[in-house]
């Protein structure tokens, strides 16, 4: 579909070069808008999710792992995922909140 575009914007024998210039600007902001503006918005939330977790949170991992914070750290957390059962994983890895009573409203 891209090229196309671009191939009916290319000058002709008599046309000028800007139109090519002028439709790749045209590609790039609908590019910006749709696509990368909104995935930065995005990586901005998660990236303050992940900041506001504390101890005793309960979270759900990305491989679907349920447990309860009991450590923070820089790049990793201790969660317990049952009666003296802890594993250490990624911050990255954290996907959501889990659904326990204690965390109200994340359901």
């Amino acid at each position: 579909m891209i090229s196309s575009i671009l191939l009916q914007a290319a000058p002709e024998a008599g046309g000028s070069p800007t139109s090519m210039i002028l439709m790749m600007a045209v590609i790039f902001v609908i590019f910006y808008f749709f696509m990368i503006r909104p995935q930065k918005k995005r990586q901005e939330e998660i990236k303050k999710f992940r900041d506001a977790l504390s101890i005793g949170d309960t979270v759900v991992t990305s491989g679907g792992i349920h447990g309860k914070i009991k450590e923070i750290n820089d790049n990793t957390m201790v969660l317990e995922i049952a009666n003296n059962v802890n594993i250490t994983i990624d911050k990255a890895s954290v996907f959501a909140l889990g659904n326990n009573p204690t965390n109200e409203g994340n359901k």
